[in-house]
């Protein structure tokens, strides 16, 4: 394959290009800020499931809590109900007087272990609405840094992205300034070679694999005609010559 000096050095540009884009993409997938926000959202995930137990609790305890004090309430009415009937006088008899005031006292002793279970629920409920409340706040903490870690990232690809169009709209004129036949047999070896498809020959060394060529392959490189579509011997590059080549 034939191509006039210029367009063949044209190509590094177009390498040069290619590269740019290739770093700036790299750049876009490793942004510090996608680490951080992958970590802060496990962080929301455990949090959030660590929140719902707490409110699960808080609901449970507060279910707890008003049937204790509702069976507290009815001990509380039957005794009232028994004293008032002692007091009353309605019952004469020795017997049942004995047996209303053995039901009152055993009422009383239900009603002070229904009292303490009150209190026991009351406190465990105290306990979760603290938790609740604590990791309400630390949900809400690491919720303002993921959305100020996502703010900073999107504003970073932005950028990228701006940078990646430019460049992009850049290669698009200088690439359309390059035989279509150089292009194509360029995009081929870019493709099958990590991304490199030119390399210079500088100081009698290729800079796509970074091997100096002997004495035979500069001879014979020496030999090539100026237009002629040279390729490195190592690695299959387009190699291009310039006034640094060395030869």
């Amino acid at each position: 394959m034939n191509a006039a000096p210029a367009d063949q050095i044209r190509l590094l540009d177009v390498q040069a290009l290619d590269v740019r884009l290739q770093q700036l993409a790299h750049k876009r997938k490793s942004l510090p800020e996608h680490a951080e926000i992958e970590s802060m959202n496990k962080d929301l995930t455990q949090l959030r499931d660590l929140l719902v137990a707490a409110q699960t609790e808080d609901s449970d305890c507060a279910r707890e809590q008003t049937k204790a004090e509702q069976d507290v309430d009815q001990v509380r009415q039957r005794a009232a109900r028994d004293q008032q009937r002692l007091d009353s006088g309605a019952v004469s008899s020795p017997k049942d007087l004995e047996s209303l005031q053995r039901e009152i006292a055993s009422l009383a002793r239900r009603q002070g272990d229904l009292e303490e279970i009150v209190l026991e629920v009351m406190e465990r409920r105290e306990s979760a609405q603290e938790r609740v409340a604590e990791l309400t706040d630390r949900v809400s903490a690491v919720q303002a840094k993921a959305d100020d870690a996502t703010a900073r990232r999107d504003a970073a690809l932005g950028a990228l992205d701006a940078d990646a169009a430019s460049v992009t709209k850049e290669r698009e004129l200088v690439a359309g300034s390059v035989p279509a036949d150089l292009m194509k047999l360029y995009e081929k070896l870019r493709a099958q070679q990590g991304g490199v498809g030119a390399a210079r020959l500088y100081q009698r060394r290729c800079e796509g694999c970074h091997i100096e060529f002997n004495i035979a392959e500069l001879n014979e490189v020496r030999s090539a005609a100026t237009n002629e579509v040279v390729r490195c011997e190592n690695c299959g590059r387009i190699l291009v010559r310039t006034s640094e080549s060395g030869l």
